[in-house]
């Protein structure tokens, strides 16, 4: 039977990657994103539909939600959270309070709600997945970048907070870890880097379908 995925960041260096994954597999997958620009650097695809949408509103969340339960045919099945940012600068105590806020507005509210909307139409359809994007610097930080490090540990909270509550509901909720990516912005940020332990975005986007489309796996935290 068909299923529909919402890939939450799914036109970014590894979104665009994930995307891909899903609609190889058969898929239905909806995309959101900031602008009509960004949502112009995916391929169409007969089984791609995008939605100009601001995740961190609610209001949008649950639009996009309700765009991916409108096909009665391919039920939502999973929900892919790679929305989020990175920013480093000095120490906590040379770090304003709204640049640390504005990490967690970043790569939290928006995993939350969209998680959020999608979740009683998971538990409707008998249950599905969640995968969420933490980071490998949530488990071993470095310094100059407290609000990003604690963000991604907030997302490793949230994903272990949200696997008790739905187990139940047959909703399964992971999280995968990457380090580096190989990306055109982490090569353009990064011109001088040894790529070699770098994680090519197509390797990751094989993760996440897996964990989308297997029944045995919730409450973990994945190295990728």
């Amino acid at each position: 039977m068909p299923r529909t995925v919402v890939v939450a960041g799914g036109t970014g260096g590894l979104g665009s990657a994930v995307t891909a994954e899903f609609l190889a597999a058969g898929w239905r997958v909806v995309v959101p994103g900031r602008s009509e620009a960004t949502l112009a650097r995916l391929s169409s695809h007969d089984a791609l539909t995008t939605v100009v949408a601001d995740l961190s509103d609610p209001a949008d969340a649950q639009q996009v939600v309700e765009l991916a339960t409108a096909d009665e045919a391919a039920p939502l099945r999973a929900l892919v959270n790679l929305v989020g940012g990175f920013a480093a600068g000095g120490r906590v105590h040379e770090t304003p309070v709204e640049e640390f806020e504005q990490q967690l507005r970043v790569n939290l509210r928006p995993t939350y709600l969209i998680t959020q909307a999608a979740l009683p139409h998971l538990i409707a359809a008998g249950g599905g997945a969640v995968v969420c994007t933490s980071s490998g610097a949530a488990l071993k930080p470095f310094p100059g970048a407290a609000g990003y490090i604690t963000a991604k540990a907030g997302v490793l909270a949230l994903v272990d907070a949200l696997a008790v509550e739905y187990a139940k509901d047959h909703v399964r909720v992971n999280a995968i870890l990457p380090r580096t990516i190989d990306t055109p912005a982490n090569r353009r940020a990064m011109p001088d880097a040894n790529r070699s332990t770098w994680t090519p975005p197509a390797r990751i986007a094989a993760v996440v379908r897996f964990l989308c489309e297997n029944d045995g796996l919730s409450g973990a935290h994945l190295p990728v």
